[in-house]
């Protein structure tokens, strides 16, 4: 969410998605933090909750406590693992640029996205053109997002292979 705010594509998710549901501790980082630090993507995000298409989703206690226990194996965030447990449990889509969420996610069987794939998705549907993509790296790296060389070719080449089939 916080990288496709700061390449001024958050509204993609509402495009692609419907809506996105969030566990009230992204909320806590992502927003209230976000806010009380004055980062301008931090705003994006609250005006997209107070739009509907990001929404606080309150966790059981029997969710949080898979969580906690996750948390604790795997070493991760608890606002991490509480997004794993309530996307395994709701069957949904799993959105983190975050590596390590991304492969236990894919382990317990989800389907994960991320900034670069919701890219790709839009401008395979035509939501966005290839221009907005290049725009997004250069914004996206000026911001030190973690974009290898290698990773920004596939990309791009993704983007390429993409653009090519809808000439066609």
């Amino acid at each position: 969410m916080i990288h496709l705010a700061q390449a001024g594509q958050l509204s993609l998710l509402r495009n692609i998605f419907g809506e996105v549901l969030i566990v009230l501790a992204v909320k806590r980082e992502v927003i209230d933090e976000g806010i009380r630090r004055a980062y301008p993507d931090a705003r994006l995000v609250a005006q997209a909750l107070a739009e509907g298409y990001i929404v606080v989703y309150r966790t059981t206690s029997r969710i949080s406590k898979r969580a906690s226990k996750l948390a604790r194996q795997e070493k991760i965030s608890p606002s991490d693992s509480e997004t794993l447990m309530l996307a395994k449990t709701l069957r949904r889509p799993l959105l983190t640029d975050e590596k390590v969420l991304s492969m236990l996610a894919r382990m317990y069987g989800l389907e994960v996205w991320n900034t670069w794939t919701v890219l790709l998705e839009a401008l395979r549907t035509k939501l966005i053109d290839k221009e907005e993509i290049h725009k997004a790296i250069s914004e996206l790296g000026e911001r030190r997002h973690k974009l290898s060389p290698r990773n920004a070719k596939e990309i791009l080449d993704a983007v390429e292979r993409i653009s090519a089939s809808k000439e066609a």
